[in-house]
């Protein structure tokens, strides 16, 4: 059976508790390829937080594309509690992490298997807890799983990676344990990043952030540091053969790129095999980014975005020389986390395009993409009002999305 997996290349003060979890809450087109016309406007209306200009046309607020092929939307369950990854499994169901620590099976009708046990503790405070889930490539023969999760590891808190056998009752995951800690652990419940996704040779793509607060944000800039990163480990939580080599002698091999605040999204394009990420900006400047090995993203000193306070960044530059820039950028904030490449056959105009689950952005993002830029923006699902937190693609080839919240959702997005 052809079955869909996330694609594989295939500090702290209630004040700024609430300001960071404000940034995570904070027409026309040719049918054929969804690419915008002369006539379309672009999606977002609403005023920017700064006069920052772009640095190249179309690098935000591109114009809007309009999905010609009617859509069926079904929410199949609101059974979910603080969902935040979801992936798929061979025989066409789902696994679903829950903040809380559980892990939880879904069939694609929606019926929600009871918690998995056997994980370790995890510390949901803030935007911690049990993050994403990823299959091993391998998982038919092995039935091997890989998760993201907070871990207390004094004095404060890390993202940690670990790996367990999803038992043949599917009632517990056995032998679990943590093969990778991203160093060092900061006392913050914030910006975790911890997306998963496969390379082409077996390697996992593990995504940091840079703990939100002040003292450790420059961290994102430093090599012998794992926070605000790209990384790129083996599946038992090595640094991955072939990983860029850095000039600083005391680099952490296991990095893949730095200069990231907070990546809640990973996806493998299906056709260059190339890796992509977003990243929430503070006040504005949001990102999708193009991730190339060894290279510097940027963060802190360089942004599109704003302090909460409406105060610049740093010097308050958005280029410099030696440091990438966005792809796209959003400002406002739309909060983008879990992310996906659609592939499937089932709605043709959307091939290769980038779907972003938006939370205070209240939609799923689906970004055309033509030569590594941006063309072309849709806003789905704006009418159900949910913080969606991330998205796949099933074995059906329809797009499945989880919302955030006590009663997080599972949606199905297909084709009437």
């Amino acid at each position: 059976m052809s079955f869909h997996v996330k694609p594989l290349m295939t500090g702290v003060l209630v004040a700024s508790l609430f300001m960071a979890c404000n940034a995570d809450q904070s027409h026309g087109e040719k049918a054929a390829n969804g690419v915008a016309d002369s006539s379309s406007n672009p999606v977002e209306t609403k005023t920017p937080n700064s006069d920052y200009k772009p640095a190249f046309e179309g690098q935000t607020r591109i114009k809007g594309v309009k999905t010609q092929t009617p859509l069926d939307v079904k929410m199949l369950t609101d059974g979910l509690v603080y969902p935040w990854g979801i992936t798929g499994l061979p025989d066409g169901r789902f696994l679903i992490t829950e903040r809380k620590g559980d892990l939880r099976i879904a069939t694609a009708a929606g019926q929600l298997s009871a918690p998995i046990t056997g994980l370790p503790k995890v510390n949901s405070e803030g935007q911690g807890g049990l993050l994403d889930v990823a299959i091993d490539p391998d998982f038919a023969a092995n039935r091997t799983i890989y998760f993201t999760f907070s871990q207390d590891v004094p004095p404060g808190t890390l993202t940690a990676v670990g790996k367990g056998k999803l038992a043949a009752d599917e009632k517990t995951i056995e032998g679990a344990t943590v093969i990778y800690q991203g160093l060092p652990a900061f006392p913050s419940k914030l910006h975790y990043g911890g997306r998963l996704v496969w390379d082409k040779d077996g390697n996992l793509f593990v995504s940091t952030g840079e703990r939100s607060d002040t003292v450790s944000r420059p961290q994102a800039q430093h090599l012998n540091s794992a926070l605000g990163k790209v990384l790129r480990i083996t599946k038992d939580g090595k640094p991955a053969p072939g990983n860029p080599k850095f000039d600083a002698a005391d680099a952490r091999p296991e990095i893949y790129s730095y200069g990231h605040r907070n990546v809640q999204g990973l996806a493998i394009h299906p056709v260059t095999g190339d890796l992509w990420e977003d990243e929430f900006g503070p006040k504005g400047g949001d990102e999708v980014n193009r991730i190339e090995p060894g290279k510097n993203y940027g963060w802190p000193t360089i942004t599109y975005g704003l302090e909460y306070s409406g105060k610049k960044v740093g010097e308050g530059i958005t280029q410099k020389a030696g440091l990438e820039q966005p792809v796209y950028y959003w400002d406002p904030v739309v909060s983008p986390s879990g992310a996906t490449f659609y592939s499937g056959d089932l709605i043709p105009e959307w091939k290769n395009n980038l779907f972003i689950g938006a939370l205070s952005g209240m939609h799923i993002v689906r970004l055309v993409i033509e030569n590594n830029k941006v063309v072309g923006e849709e806003r789905l699902l704006t009418d159900q009002q949910q913080r969606f937190r991330d998205v796949v693609q099933g074995a059906d080839g329809a797009l499945y999305a989880i919302s955030d919240g006590e009663k997080g959702r599972l949606f199905r997005i297909g084709k009437k």
